[in-house]
């Protein structure tokens, strides 16, 4: 007998420990996860609501910043940029060569091709996650009146299904738990989905429900419930109704027992939560922090979105960071404004972008690759940041992940088991997240040494055990010497 043999008993508890570790800790999803999500009150919501965000972006960007090196030097993204006399000449190369112009100048090169796909996106997805708001976005109204907003706004989701206008990701935010309105919750989710199954017959894709303000796993275990039965009444399969959990108040961290209760929330969602956001406002304001000082920036958000991190980081749900709350309107109104009026409204504008986007690029290093906006004026800013985040980092991700690949391979082909797929899968996420924004081109991912059937897998794993029966079918089709 072997030395394991004589242990054996351990081995089964061990493996039964692995075994559970596993299914908690599966690693991070292969399915796309939205950058951003705007946040809109209920009331205000129309089925073309996304597509009007998209121009009202477009015109921001036209009006403050009508060329590239104007809204590469207003976020400062870009480094050192080219003198003036030079902007129209690389503006050129870069149109006849933009992989010379890379080599050559490459700051120039990344101002006009983050300049080129932002108008790209907000022309194209102007929006990828909408969430219909009947919280803070809506406000305490009458019952009257949010039962019919509730009605309201899923007739337009219905109509939007039907024109085909709704963004990628959408869902609705009710009000929390807690027990001054979980009653309020629960009849708008009633309201809003009997309304919108009737009238539609399913689900637009990617829908989610939004619970506020956890502080209790009964509150999501309350939800869960509502989910489960309504499933039931339309004979939907039993976890089509999914819901994301929202962290921001103090005791969300830190239960009245010493212990972080944010394990226990995910455990009570039975399986269908599918993010955790983080409330900026609401948590600074639970830590009695005045108003000037709430800021994504602030020390105690730090704190909140690591205990986040280290809770949630491998069990399969998507993190978002919160919203910047300054919003980039110029306060003066009018068509025919003095140039001095015009330049204000310009500064306020770039400094609003500037805020927001030193924030999301702090969220994007701190490995929250979502977040909120507010406003569309704040849409050229989400994209921009994450195209530069993405693109900067894009060359040393590929040889990362090409060498990475090639190790894996060689396992495979020596018959060794490789271990290490949720590191490939963290890799490849890069390049999936960098795709599915619209920061890189499939003609980018050549770079990273995987095929486009590869990428479309999404799964490291998926995309090694693909080359391992692509090995086994190659070696038995060989002559036998």
């Amino acid at each position: 007998m072997s030395l394991l043999d004589d242990a054996n008993d351990r081995v089964v508890e061990l493996s039964a420990a692995n075994r559970a570790f596993m299914a908690r800790y599966p690693g991070e999803p292969a399915t796309r996860q939205p950058v951003h999500t705007v946040y809109g009150g209920a009331h205000l919501f129309r089925a073309d609501t996304t597509q009007r965000l998209g121009e009202l972006a477009l015109r921001s960007l036209d009006t403050y910043a009508g060329n590239a090196w104007e809204f590469a030097a207003a976020l400062g993204f870009a480094g050192t940029l080219p003198r003036a006399s030079e902007l129209s000449q690389l503006t050129a190369a870069f149109a006849r060569d933009p992989t010379a112009l890379r080599v050559a100048q490459p700051q120039a090169w990344l101002a006009l091709t983050v300049y080129e796909r932002v108008r790209a996106k907000l022309q194209r997805e102007p929006v990828e996650d909408f969430r219909i708001d009947f919280e803070d976005g809506f406000g305490a109204r009458a019952d009257a009146e949010e039962d019919a907003s509730a009605v309201q706004a899923a007739r337009e989701v219905a109509s939007g299904m039907l024109q085909n206008t709704l963004p990628p990701f959408i869902g609705i935010r009710i009000k929390s738990f807690g027990e001054e309105w979980h009653r309020r919750g629960a009849r708008t989710l009633e309201l809003f989905l009997d309304t919108l199954l009737s009238a539609a017959g399913r689900l637009p894709a990617n829908f989610v429900v939004t619970l506020p303000k956890v502080c209790v796993a009964e509150q999501p275990r309350l939800l869960v419930r509502l989910l489960s039965l309504l499933e039931r009444r339309y004979a939907l399969p039993a976890g089509t109704l999914r819901m994301e959990l929202m962290i921001e108040v103090t005791q969300a961290l830190i239960a009245a027992d010493g212990r972080s209760p944010l394990p226990d929330f995910l455990k009570a969602c039975e399986g269908r939560c599918v993010a955790a956001h983080f409330g900026t406002y609401d948590f600074t304001a639970s830590c009695n922090i005045t108003a000037a000082h709430q800021t994504m920036a602030h020390p105690w958000c730090d704190l909140a979105k690591g205990m986040m991190v280290l809770a949630y980081a491998g069990t399969g749900i998507f993190l978002s960071d919160g919203a910047t709350n300054v919003m980039p309107v110029g306060p003066h109104k009018g068509s025919d404004l003095a140039d001095e009026l015009l330049a204000q409204n310009r500064a306020v504008v770039h400094g609003a972008w500037q805020l927001a986007h030193r924030h999301i690029r702090a969220s994007l290093v701190g490995g929250f690759y979502q977040g909120w906006d507010l406003h569309p004026g704040q849409l050229p800013v989400r994209y921009a940041t994450c195209y530069g985040f993405f693109l900067e980092g894009f060359a040393q991700a590929a040889e990362r992940l090409r060498n990475f690949i090639d190790k894996a391979a060689q396992a495979t082909l020596v018959g060794d088991v490789f271990d290490d797929a949720a590191t490939g899968q963290g890799l490849l996420n890069f390049f999936l997240r960098a795709r599915n924004c619209g920061a890189i081109e499939l003609s980018d991912l050549e770079q990273t040494g995987l095929s486009l059937d590869e990428f479309s897998l999404r799964s490291f794993a998926k995309i090694l055990e693909a080359r391992r029966q692509r090995l086994a079918a190659a070696q038995a089709q060989r002559p036998i010497a």
